[in-house]
């Protein structure tokens, strides 16, 4: 228990404390409300924090925060570019307009009729407008189906009119069988009114002529074969239509070369192959051969 004299002493010094704390405080209150108000010299603190991360500063950065700020400063270029066209694209001028194109000539009337005459199946060699040989060949078997004079001569103004006015390939009045003319050098293959095959042929030449005869298809040799007659001389796909003249035969040569436009063989008919070939495989046993006329 405290003495009166202590405690009235005590009451003293509480009172003087609460006293200076409330001057205190007011004095805080008053720096903060009037900010403007100039700082005297003796308030200034004698020391700087030397770095600014103090105890303002966490201690530790949440691992949310990016360590590093990208930089806000605008990049300037420091010239101009330089890229500029040092001359001006060359500009090509327009094409000049191409000069207009001849006519064509019109087609010659020989190159006409070579054209009509390869359609329908008659052998005129190369369609260029040329009556060469083959093609006077064909001509003459043109003749012949058609009516007209037979002969290996030019081209005539009767054969034109005949060839380009015609509307259809002639018609045979010959029963089927096949039909050497030894004339234009053709062998015409009838079948039921139709000309199957007309083609070149050589019959034989001077000293071998071929007869001629009227017979029928005896004997049939297919593939190649050495003559019984002459040594080194083969045959291929050979038809032998008289039986009195055995050796006597329709075949294909080694090569189409041997088939002339002139008389050339030893009595038999060279054919062109593959023709031979087709003619063999669709003429039966029994077939009418006919060898007529003269070169």
């Amino acid at each position: 228990m405290l003495r009166r004299g202590e405690s009235v002493s005590r009451r003293r010094g509480l009172v003087a404390g609460a006293v200076l704390l409330a001057v205190t405080l007011t004095g805080c209150a008053d720096v903060a409300a009037d900010p403007g108000t100039p700082t005297s010299p003796s308030t200034t603190p004698t020391s700087t924090p030397t770095s600014p991360s103090t105890s303002a500063t966490p201690t530790s950065t949440p691992t949310s925060t990016p360590t590093t700020t990208p930089s806000t400063t605008a990049v300037t270029p420091s010239a101009k570019p330089t890229t500029s066209p040092t001359s001006k694209p060359t500009v090509k001028p327009p094409n000049p307009p191409k000069p207009p194109k001849p006519p064509a000539k019109p087609a010659s009337q020989a190159l006409l009729v070579e054209r009509k005459l390869d359609s329908w199946g008659y052998p005129v060699g190369d369609v260029d407008g040329e009556i060469t040989k083959r093609a006077r060949q064909a001509l003459c078997a043109y003749r012949e189906t058609a009516g007209l004079p037979i002969s290996r001569g030019p081209l005539t103004a009767a054969d034109i009119k005949s060839v380009l006015s015609a509307t259809a390939k002639p018609v045979p009045t010959k029963a089927t069988g096949i039909y050497v003319n030894k004339t234009c050098l053709v062998l015409y293959q009838v079948v039921k009114n139709t000309y199957r095959r007309i083609v070149w042929v050589s019959t034989g030449g001077p000293g071998y002529e071929t007869p001629n005869r009227t017979g029928k298809v005896w004997r049939k040799y297919a593939g190649a074969h050495e003559s019984s007659l002459y040594e080194d001389a083969y045959m291929y796909d050979s038809l032998y239509f008289l039986k009195d003249r055995p050796g006597i035969a329709l075949h294909g040569s080694r090569v189409n070369s041997l088939v002339k436009t002139y008389p050339a063989s030893h009595r038999c008919v060279r054919v062109m192959r593959p023709q031979i070939h087709q003619i063999f495989a669709e003429t039966p046993i029994g077939t009418k051969v006919q060898i007529y006329g003269k070169y």
